[in-house]
């Protein structure tokens, strides 16, 4: 069988612990009352920065070419985009285009840390892992 994934020993892991932090972040920005806030201004914006570099970094890991990483950026941006509308269209949340923006600039921040200061960390633990 051919992983998906074949420089890595525990691909499937990897992946569906990823598919768990997408999900992790859609409930949370679809749940009329999210469970955990911040109290400062602008709170939330850091929670949607963290939230979005968190999955950048995570599937970068695991994609680490630069074309599948801006597949990805692309991707995580669109959700971004998309649940900001489900929020605003279900009626417990705001819809904020500045949220967007957060969503945005945690890519960003995401990707910019993958290609440098967290390059190749997933591998290794992978690898070291299944020793």
């Amino acid at each position: 069988m051919t992983t998906p994934l074949p420089e890595f020993k525990m691909p499937l892991l990897w992946l569906a612990l990823g598919w768990g932090l997408i999900g992790l972040v859609a409930f949370l920005s679809l749940v009329p009352a999210p469970p955990m806030d911040l109290d400062f201004d602008s709170s939330d914006k850091v929670g949607h920065l963290l939230a979005y570099g968190a999955l950048m970094v995570w599937f970068g890991q695991i994609y680490m070419t630069f074309r599948r990483q801006a597949v990805l950026a692309a991707g995580f941006c669109t959700l971004g985009v998309l649940l900001e509308f489900l929020q605003g269209w279900g009626g417990a949340r705001m819809f904020d285009p500045a949220d967007m923006l957060a969503n945005t600039a945690g890519v960003a921040l995401g990707w910019w840390l993958t290609r440098g200061w967290f390059a190749g960390i997933l591998l290794r633990l992978d690898q070291a892992l299944a020793r």
